[in-house]
């Protein structure tokens, strides 16, 4: 029998009440005696945490399934299976000593939005799919969005990248462990959503600052990670007078401050980060012979991410040449710009702005697996503020009422899709 507007609303009720304990719940699985969660790829705690999501997919009437790189979905069957279904989810895997709310948001929303879909109002015409992702933050194996990567074709679990963690362990060894791989009674991963719509924490201080509940995200900025290695000469540290240095170190501080400097000119969204610096040999009395440090360069727009990143390549050469020295430049990852659908956009935002809720369009400057999926479908993200913009830590929080506004916005978008 189909239910009143006023059951709808109640019911929706009761399962936006679900959502902090759920994460607690979840939070258990590799918590840590300092308070943070580690649960790493194909780890015990991780093997435990999806097997519960299973549980309880099933027990709240999807159906549950594994493929063999260990990606999860809660299926609910649409009444027109011919059309392509529509998927919503995160990734379980955490950072050492991460929050309870990275990716696990996600992963929580996506399953309670398909449990109370189906109890309010029964199939739906589209099919619509939860997400449990394998891995995303690249903490215990050097590559990352392994998850996604196996449903959009990224990768295969026939051609195992040849990684190891740092106890030795290859990734063929631990994801057999895991009883997972090739070998596995399950589906292959390969597959092509219509469509992808992912809720997570924003892991900034924008929306917080900026007083809004919502962020429509417009984007997944490209990366630029280079390694930069200035080389001048070692020497005394007492017996060299200063004219005469060929200092690496005092040239490198110089290029560090011009990094900022020019940044700070191009403007936002642009970012550019110092991360590690490292001089060599190192030691309070010797002159550095060599310095290096590392830069990652972020933008939303892949050609003035491309020009920004010239520029400064010339500005930190001519530099060096002023002073004598060489500078060497390699670049380490080269990631691309995504841009999130355009029509999900409008439709999140229309969202948002019939129910009042405060919202903002956004690029994400952190890598999510909607970047992944937006190459192969049409993606979008939902923001929610993180107090004082943490994340990665333990401290990593957003309160109750914010998660539910998120909550209420994808399954609003959920429904309007695939109903």
């Amino acid at each position: 029998m189909a239910k009143s507007t006023a059951q709808t609303a109640a019911l929706l009720e009761q399962y936006c009440e679900r959502l902090q304990p759920m994460l607690d719940w979840l939070a258990r699985y590799g918590a840590d005696p300092q308070g943070g969660v580690s649960r790493l790829l194909y780890t015990p705690e991780w093997v435990a945490a999806q097997s519960a999501l299973a549980q309880y997919m099933t027990e709240h009437g999807l159906d549950a399934f594994y493929d063999q790189a260990g990606n999860l979905t809660g299926r609910l069957l649409g009444t027109e299976p011919s059309l392509p279904a529509i998927a919503t989810g995160s990734h379980i895997d955490t950072v050492i000593m991460g929050g309870k709310y990275d990716g696990a948001y996600g992963v929580v929303a996506a399953v309670l939005a398909l449990a109370y879909l189906k109890e309010a109002y029964g199939p739906p015409k589209r099919t619509l799919e939860a997400l449990s992702l394998a891995e995303e933050e690249g903490s215990r194996f050097p590559l990352t969005y392994w998850g996604s990567g196996n449903i959009t074709g990224k990768y295969t679990v026939q051609e195992l990248p040849h990684v190891q963690d740092r106890n030795g362990i290859t990734l063929a060894e631990a994801i057999q462990a895991a009883g997972f791989g090739a070998a596995s009674p399950y589906v292959s991963g390969r597959r092509e959503p219509g469509a992808y719509i992912e809720l997570h924490i924003e892991q900034g201080c924008v929306l917080e600052r900026s007083e809004q509940q919502i962020g429509v995200v417009t984007g997944i900025v490209g990366q630029r990670r280079i390694e930069v290695r200035v080389t001048g000469e070692s020497n005394h540290a007492g017996t060299t007078p200063m004219s005469w240095r060929s200092d690496s170190l005092a040239c490198a501080a110089e290029m560090i401050t011009t990094v900022r400097r020019t940044a700070l000119a191009e403007g936002d969204p642009l970012v550019a980060t110092v991360g590690h610096i490292q001089p060599f040999p190192g030691v309070s009395n010797v002159i550095a012979g060599e310095t290096m440090f590392t830069l990652d360069i972020r933008h939303l727009d892949s050609q003035r991410l491309d020009e920004y990143t010239e520029r400064l390549r010339s500005e930190l050469a001519a530099m060096a040449a002023r002073e004598g020295m060489t500078l060497f430049w390699q670049e380490n990852l080269r990631a691309e710009p995504v841009l999130m659908n355009a029509n999900m956009i409008d439709e999140l935002q229309q969202i948002c702005e019939q129910n009042g809720i405060r919202s903002r369009q956004m690029p994400s400057g952190a890598g999510h697996d909607a970047q992944v999926f937006g190459i192969m479908c049409p993606s979008a993200m939902i923001f929610v503020p993180s107090r004082d913009g943490i994340s990665h830590n333990p401290m990593e929080y957003t309160a109750p009422e914010e998660l539910i506004q998120g909550f209420r916005v994808l399954t609003q978008w959920l429904y309007q899709t695939a109903y």
